[in-house]
């Protein structure tokens, strides 16, 4: 009785010390911004939300935007004449002058590490004119090319607008989008710029206190900070561990710092509870009757604890944890089975037999028809 005792308790203590570990693995992250999204950039996996499309302002985070449309829609090499309007712009500048001309790539290099809201719109004077145009294109090109949905900008800077918002979902969506462009990704990492323009001789060094190294954390790889009063602190950052590749966003931090501690908390997470696996394009899902298969071998992201896999009745795929929290969705495709083709015989034997029948009585009918004119000619000769 005692050895059975004995065992009983030992069966417990493993239960309580594997339910224990769990927890401490996958205990529950505290965010103090008002929205934050961590995402997979290799999967576009959600790895944690907070108010994820709640409309919120992103004061310099707008840049993001910005830079990538000027890259994919401008050319790098053309001279750029700096209006009025743009050396006019409140807020960081890269003091630029009126007329001055400067290489685009170069404007863009000081609108995104010097956060100059003067080369933001010298940019979008350049690519559409004037402001409002650049404006309703890039709105545009972030549904079409990125697939936003929360998003509506009204300038290129993010100076503050009660008409330009966005979401931490949309905006992890962009920067995401923007770091696999290797131009967008060289500029977004770089810590330090020599800076010689006309106007302003001097090292640009970013505003990204991770990125810069003052708050350190292993493998920063870019970032953007942002701040109007009504925004307040914004940020994004990617990093990555040689196996996981991540976009941290985080929107209206209250305080100063919050926004990387914020941001630090959400890259621990992400890189200590959550691992990629393959699944391959002949692994079966089934609902019901319906049979369902990737349409290709398919990278996912899943936690590092137990994966749970489940498909609705349209073939969408769930990857989740073990409270059902989802991770990630993928579209299969049904398999359907295939066809089988009766014998022709046993189809159709009934219809071929009525088929000859008919054939047969024609044929002895135009042989008797035959037969007797024959008989008739020779009667008459």
């Amino acid at each position: 009785m005692s050895k059975i005792f004995c065992c009983f308790m030992l069966v417990l203590l493993c239960i309580s010390f594997q339910l224990n570990t769990y927890a401490d693995d996958q205990k529950p992250i505290d965010i103090k911004s008002e929205a934050a999204v961590l995402l997979d950039s290799d999967t576009r996996a959600v790895l944690y939300a907070k108010n994820p499309d709640e409309k919120l302002y992103p004061a310099s985070l707008t840049k993001i935007a910005t830079a990538i449309y000027a890259i994919e829609k401008g050319n790098l090499n053309d001279i750029v004449t700096v209006s009025k309007n743009a050396v006019s712009q409140e807020g960081t500048r890269v003091y630029l002058d009126v007329g001055e001309k400067v290489p685009l790539k170069l404007l863009i290099q000081g609108m995104l590490i010097n956060s100059g809201n003067d080369a933001a719109v010298a940019i979008a004077e350049h690519l559409d004119g004037n402001v409002d145009h650049f404006s309703e294109n890039m709105n545009d090109f972030l549904k079409e090319k990125i697939g936003v949905k929360n998003t509506h900008f009204v300038n290129p800077n993010g100076l503050f607008n009660p008409n330009h918002y966005t979401t931490a979902r949309d905006l992890a969506m962009i920067t995401n989008y923007a770091k696999k462009n290797p131009v967008f990704s060289e500029i977004f990492g770089t810590k330090m710029l020599d800076w010689n323009s006309e106007s302003w001789k001097t090292t640009l060094i970013t505003h990204h206190l991770m990125l810069k190294g003052e708050i350190p954390y292993p493998g920063i790889t870019g970032g953007k900070t942002g701040y109007v009063n009504e925004s307040k602190l914004t940020l994004a950052t990617t990093a990555e561990n040689g196996k996981l590749r991540l976009t941290a966003i985080v929107l209206k931090a209250p305080h100063k710092t919050m926004d990387y501690n914020d941001t630090k908390e959400l890259l621990d997470y992400g890189f200590s509870n959550f691992r990629h696996t393959l699944i391959s394009h002949k692994e079966k899902f089934t609902n019901g009757n319906k049979d369902f298969f990737p349409k290709n071998d398919t990278l996912i992201t899943v936690p590092n604890t137990e994966v749970r896999k489940m498909v609705n009745n349209q073939g969408i795929l769930t990857v989740g944890n073990i409270d059902n929290q989802t991770v990630q969705q993928i579209q299969l495709e049904q398999k359907l089975p295939e066809k089988i083709n009766k014998p022709t015989v046993r189809s159709s034997g009934k219809m071929n037999f009525h088929i000859d029948a008919v054939y047969g009585i024609i044929i002895f009918a135009l042989a008797g028809i035959v037969v007797g004119l024959r008989k008739k000619i020779r009667r008459n000769l």
